[in-house]
């Protein structure tokens, strides 16, 4: 077993994610072999953007927001990644999640590089024309470092298909032509792809299906905690639902609520629909949210946000398949302690690939001008998704590493490769 990780100095240095980002690379690129040329160059953002967006509110004040774009690897394709609206975006932030789009992109073998956006601002304390405004302006002020061949946005926190469809307008003004393709997530009338908004929480359940396959399992059997509840949990645990698995707990940021005979998803959807909460759902008990991913359970979907799962908590999991829902659910000083206790981890960059992997299909669909049905996009989903698990399994199979390493190494070999058949242009 391998132990790469040793105990943080801070507790900071834990959360934060461009280290956790560099631990596991530096694991992966070991394990590999890479030399230190080829290190610099996957390390390395190819281009990193900061811009200030100066915009005029609706009481007439004049206020000036910061924006990133960071586009961490173009070598298999253009740049692919969300754009996140939050008052705590930071350009560590931003780096760490391009590193990992282009690690996802990879690891399901798509033509894309990896990239990020953020812009510093609270959403909930600014107007939809005010939102516009930050969005247009920032489109603008990229304009030149984005397109169909360069670098395809994408919805994350915060931002959605209004966000793009604005987005797309923007470039598409300043290009003098309808550029369909310069982001996806969009609204299917302006060419998003039909089953994007399932996609995340589709590719959680085929990897997870996978995963009971290998260990033996059956859905009927299978008991499963989510954690979130929102496109990609919420997506999973109506899917996971109707396939026969028993989601037991349901795990918000505001109450937890359990049923050990399953909950009916459809019912606590509605109830949070017309109560805006989870909370007072007659069909499961409420149990402490703090001590909900910690229940005897098959399948721990942590689905929320990052830095949940961390080392002064894991060693009080109880399920025997983790899949990460979220980006970077679980810090790099958890990993350890997971292999350990024997759980089966399928990692971010595989288990919620199924949203970008859907992107790369409506990019397709954009630049050809021909739309697929919803069944051909989840069986060309389902597909790659489960040729990528058989890929991540087989390489820890073969180099007697857990699945996270497997996949960092499996990606950053697939990179590398990208980049020695190039040559490096001087």
């Amino acid at each position: 077993m391998i132990l790469e990780a040793t105990m943080p100095s801070a507790l900071e240095d834990e959360f934060n994610p461009r280290l956790s980002a560099e631990a596991r690379f530096d694991s992966a690129a070991a394990r590999l072999g890479l030399d230190d040329g080829m290190r610099k160059v996957l390390r390395t953002p190819s281009r990193e953007i900061i811009v200030h967006i100066p915009v005029v509110l609706d009481d007439g004040r004049l206020e000036v927001f910061t924006g990133y774009r960071v586009q961490h690897s173009i070598a298999r394709g253009p740049a692919k990644g969300g754009i996140r609206y939050a008052p705590d975006v930071t350009l560590d932030e931003v780096r760490a999640l391009a590193s990992w789009m282009t690690w996802k992109c990879a690891v399901v073998n798509i033509p894309f590089g990896g990239g990020k956006g953020g812009v510093i601002c609270d959403p909930s304390l600014l107007s939809e024309f005010e939102l516009e405004r930050i969005t247009r302006r920032y489109t603008a002020e990229i304009f030149e470092f984005i397109g169909p061949e360069i670098d395809v946005p994408a919805p994350d926190m915060n931002t959605n298909e209004q966000t793009m469809a604005w987005i797309m307008d923007t470039y598409s003004m300043h290009a003098r032509q309808t550029q369909a393709a310069v982001v996806t997530g969009k609204p299917i009338a302006l060419g998003g792809s039909r089953g994007r908004a399932e996609a995340t929480g589709r590719g959680c359940m085929i990897v997870t299906d996978q995963a009971l396959r290998k260990l033996g399992l059956e859905r009927r059997e299978t008991r499963v905690v989510i954690q979130g509840f929102g496109n990609v949990g919420g997506m999973a645990a109506r899917l996971m639902s109707r396939a026969g698995y028993r989601i037991v707990c349901i795990v918000e940021w505001d109450a937890a609520v359990y049923n050990a005979k399953g909950l009916d998803i459809a019912a606590l959807m509605k109830h949070r629909r017309d109560t805006g909460s989870i909370q007072g759902f007659e069909g499961g008990e409420e149990i402490d949210r703090n001590d909900a991913l910690f229940l005897e359970t098959d399948v721990l979907i942590p689905a929320a946000k990052e830095n949940v799962i961390t080392s002064h908590n894991a060693d009080r999991l109880r399920c025997k398949i983790l899949c990460e829902g979220a980006n970077g659910p679980c810090t790099q000083f958890a990993d350890p302690i997971l292999a350990d206790k024997g759980i089966f981890v399928i990692p971010d960059i595989l288990a919620n690939a199924g949203g970008v992997t859907v992107s790369y299909f409506e990019w397709v669909q954009d630049r050809q001008g021909y739309f697929w049905s919803e069944q051909m996009v989840n069986d060309r989903l389902e597909e790659i998704m489960v040729n990528s698990f058989q890929d991540v399994v087989a390489y820890s199979e073969k180099h007697g590493v857990n699945n996270r390493l497997a996949a960092y190494m499996l990606s950053l070999d697939r990179v590398a490769q990208a980049i020695r058949l190039r040559g490096i242009y001087a």
